[in-house]
């Protein structure tokens, strides 16, 4: 299960310390080229373990009714979740191609945006990492919109040649890759609006992120053989091999401190690596069924995963991997997000909407 090729690819501290310059050694991304900015960060009180059951108990759970939604179902399942950079809105792309942005102080959809332009199920949304009402959304209808959440404006369409299914923006908003699912990667500048080119990968690639170096200079993948590659950007060349999980890898998160990289596997076990060795330091195993999404907390202290199997969020302690908390549902939530400035977590599931925790009130 949590094997690895080498152990000289190094990643990143945080906003404890001034960042070092992007720096790649001996082929391999470094803790610098990982580490995410400290700039525009929003500090808040930490909660320590041994407190944050207690205190996470208090949030308020708010339920966002889609009028989409025609009574819950299938039709309307959400696929993908994102917040914005500073919190003020959170985007939810379903099965039924509704794009909706809603407003987490106030659930009524009155006071959401419908992005309407596709024609067939969202798979993947994402804001633009330095401008707080640029969405990117990917669907398979086969193309990428980019819009502007205030004016509801789709400021351009690009046609992908196949259908979309993940994409990933880079830490400066300047580049963004598009994958499809026949496993062809298309790096698209944001600048000018332009796919750069295509990449077709050899294995199936489910889920991929940028580091936090701007510009990027490598590229993260998950693949059907439980494997995570690091590719070079902006060539694509692999530099590094994590030997993660035994059966496929489907989704990744870096930790906002860039200390630690998790990834999913339909194995139900999320794997937490060092990036400054790459060696896995801990497997939590309490998810049921494949992890679908993975979350950290702003802080990068807790971490929880989603899955389309069995009932319940259990938040895990990423230091120790003692899970301290679980988020009861009455439903598989596969979709999870975490507020990127307090303890707030968004996920799907619920027949009725979007569920966030905190948005109705508590002491966190």
């Amino acid at each position: 299960m949590a094997g690895e090729e080498s152990a000289t690819a190094k990643l990143p501290p945080r906003p404890s310390a001034p960042v070092p310059g992007t720096n790649i050694q001996n082929g391999i991304a470094t803790a610098s080229e990982m580490a995410p900015s400290t700039s525009n960060h929003y500090y808040r009180r930490i909660v320590p373990k041994d407190r944050f059951s207690s205190q996470f108990s208090t949030l308020k759970t708010q339920t966002y009714h889609d009028p989409n939604a025609r009574g819950g179902g299938i039709s309307h399942s959400i696929r993908t979740i994102t917040w914005n950079p500073t919190g003020s809105m959170i985007a939810t792309g379903s099965a039924d191609k509704t794009l909706r942005i809603w407003n987490p102080d106030r659930a009524s959809a009155r006071y959401s945006t419908d992005l309407k332009g596709h024609t067939m199920a969202i798979e993947r949304v994402a804001f633009n990492p330095t401008k707080e009402s640029e969405l990117s959304s990917v669907s398979s209808d086969g193309t990428i919109k980019f819009w502007d959440v205030r004016t509801k404006h789709c400021i351009s369409t690009i046609q992908l040649g196949d259908q979309g299914f993940t994409l990933a923006w880079s830490a400066d908003g300047e580049t963004i890759v598009v994958g499809r699912k026949d496993d062809v990667l298309i790096p698209i500048s944001r600048s000018t609006l332009t796919k750069l080119a295509e990449y077709p990968q050899p294995l199936q690639t489910n889920q991929l992120a940028f580091p936090y170096a701007a510009p990027p200079e490598t590229l993260l993948l998950t693949h059907g053989d439980g494997t995570v590659k690091i590719l070079s950007y902006p060539d694509f060349q692999p530099l590094h091999t994590l030997q993660a999980h035994t059966s496929a890898c489907l989704s990744l998160e870096l930790s906002p401190t860039g200390r630690y990289l998790a990834i999913g596997g339909s194995d139900a076990l999320i794997t937490l690596w060092d990036t400054t060795d790459w060696v896995c330091k801990r497997s939590l195993d309490r998810i049921v069924g494949s992890v679908k999404s993975l979350g950290f907390s702003f802080d990068g202290s807790y971490i929880l995963g989603g899955s389309d199997e069995g009932t319940g969020l259990e938040i895990a302690h990423v230091e120790t991997g003692e899970y301290v908390h679980t988020i009861p549902t009455n439903h598989p939530a596969p979709v999870v997000a975490w507020h990127p400035h307090r303890y707030w977590v968004a996920h799907s599931g619920d027949p009725g909407g979007l569920k966030i925790v905190g948005a109705a009130g508590g002491n966190m």
